[in-house]
């Protein structure tokens, strides 16, 4: 039988779920995420050795949503409600421009 290789997600979800969530619902990373300011999360793979910097930087440039998935894989159920509304209203504030964000945080 042949073993399969982790996956970037994988490794994410072994690493970094459970500090991503323990604090509640981050706002500002769920924003960093969504725009596709995850050069932390890059830097860390790499660090691994596991992964080049390249491979993850173009994974998560076409669906930054799979970091966040990854990130989310081991979180209850309200806790993965609670990122996705807030990732949908960066879809929306993004669609209207990011002015509309402030509303939905308020």
């Amino acid at each position: 039988m042949k073993a399969e290789l982790p996956t970037c997600g994988d490794y994410v979800t072994a690493t970094f779920s459970r500090d991503f969530v323990a604090e509640g619902c981050d706002h500002d990373s769920v924003e960093r995420i969504h725009r596709g300011d995850v050069d932390e999360w890059i830097r860390a793979l790499a660090q691994s050795g596991l992964f080049t910097d390249r491979t993850v930087a173009h994974a998560w440039q076409h669906k930054p949503h799979s970091l966040l998935e990854a990130l989310l894989s081991d979180a209850d159920e309200v806790t993965v409600k609670r990122y996705e509304v807030a990732w949908q209203a960066l879809d929306r504030a993004a669609r209207f421009g990011y002015a509309a964000l402030a509303d939905e945080y308020a």
